[in-house]
């Protein structure tokens, strides 16, 4: 009885150990979603364009800012291997993870090129100062006007339309 004790507990354990950290070669699914090793994973307290939605820049053209900050970090992460440590698991099952390539927090990286919002609701301002660089700076979604992306899957989800939910420059934090 004490070896079957001793066995659950040591596979309770491994699990647990796994289920926390998760390393190696990731695929990108959206900005805030990675892939490894077939786990998806998305990453704690940013919050990203969507894949439909549209960012003006500085010219006022719009872009799909979305699918151009997935490309970056596609890029970005391109030959790195990931490693990923788990915070929590959100109401829908998702893995929310701090995930890092060579030692750099993948969140605060997307946040300092202005790919992607400090969700403050969520991350306890962990990125502030980086979002107020990139902002400072007018680098990616900061160089244009844009509608912070839980404003705009809530116009989605309102019955609106991608063009028509995107385009709003009073949207900023």
């Amino acid at each position: 009885m004490y070896g079957l004790i001793v066995v659950l507990t040591t596979l309770a354990l491994c699990s647990i150990v796994f289920a926390g950290e998760l390393t190696g070669p990731a695929k990108v699914i959206s900005t805030d979603t990675l892939e490894i090793h077939g786990t998806r994973v998305r990453l704690w307290g940013i919050d990203a364009p969507d894949k439909s939605q549209m960012c003006r820049d500085i010219n006022l053209n719009p872009y799909r800012c979305g699918l151009m900050a997935a490309s970056d970090l596609e890029a970005f992460i391109a030959e790195r291997e990931i490693s990923c440590l788990s915070v929590l698991e959100d109401e829908c099952g998702r893995t929310l993870a701090i995930c890092s390539a060579d030692g750099i927090d993948l969140g605060e990286w997307l946040v300092r090129n202005g790919l992607v919002l400090d969700w403050e609701r969520y991350s306890r301002r962990r990125y502030h100062a980086a979002q107020r660089a990139a902002d400072r700076a007018g680098l990616g979604l900061w160089a244009g006007s844009f509608a912070v992306p839980w404003l705009y899957r809530a116009c989605i989800r309102l019955g609106g339309e991608p063009a028509s939910c995107s385009d709003d420059a009073n949207a900023h934090p």
